[in-house]
């Protein structure tokens, strides 16, 4: 948990299996139990060209995870090659999470989400850090990890509404299934939100005390 590639992949587990727990858990209990686990685990997986798509962005997004992994690993860390491997890789999961999103029915979803997110990591992929941008004051900070952090706001938002219209249904059926997804997603949003803090400042005098965060 050193850089930001066990955060990202904590996430990346954590979302993926209590999403798969609850869907196994709210399977159709019949005569044939085990099938009925078996075509919960290929719906949540293949069930539709959304989770298709979904499925595929998540194993990118591992990768680019265990590329930060190995970057932020070094002794003289971050390796700037992996580094750039690992926004690079994150940039195409955040176009293949556009396009599950937009598949899904979740066209705002997919235009920050998406396609911000992938803004944000392909411009940190080929900006060599101290090179001027235009129109962007010096002092600033880093307009494209800035963009990352901002995908992260809407989802959040949405997550945090669900997470208020759930809480109604847990008080009068007693039940917490319902809070189990939105507070997952919370806390995934927390270490992937982690995960960018420390990717500002790479290639700045910052780098290494950002890096023992």
């Amino acid at each position: 948990m050193k850089g930001p590639g066990g955060y990202y992949n904590s996430g990346n587990a954590l979302g993926l299996i209590v999403g798969l727990a609850i869907q196994i858990a709210t399977a159709p209990v019949g005569l044939h139990e085990g099938s009925s686990v078996t075509m919960a685990v290929i719906e949540y997986f293949a069930g539709s060209h959304g989770t298709v798509a979904l499925t595929l962005t998540t194993l990118v997004f591992f990768w680019g995870g265990e590329a930060y992994h190995r970057a932020w690993a070094r002794p003289d860390a971050p390796d700037p090659a992996l580094n750039r491997l690992g926004d690079f890789l994150s940039g195409l999961g955040a176009i293949g999470l556009g396009i599950a999103l937009l598949l899904l029915g979740e066209p705002l979803l997919a235009a920050t989400s998406g396609l911000l997110h992938a803004l944000g990591k392909f411009g940190s992929t080929f900006h060599r850090p101290g090179t001027p941008i235009p129109i962007w004051p010096a002092a600033w900070p880093d307009p494209f990890r800035s963009a990352v952090l901002a995908s992260r706001l809407p989802a959040m938002l949405a997550t945090t509404v669900a997470l208020a219209r759930a809480l109604p249904e847990v008080w009068w059926s007693g039940s917490f299934a319902a809070l189990a997804m939105p507070l997952t997603l919370l806390g995934c949003y927390l270490l992937w939100t982690k995960a960018d803090l420390l990717l500002f400042g790479v290639g700045t005098k910052a780098t290494r005390q950002i890096s023992t965060c």
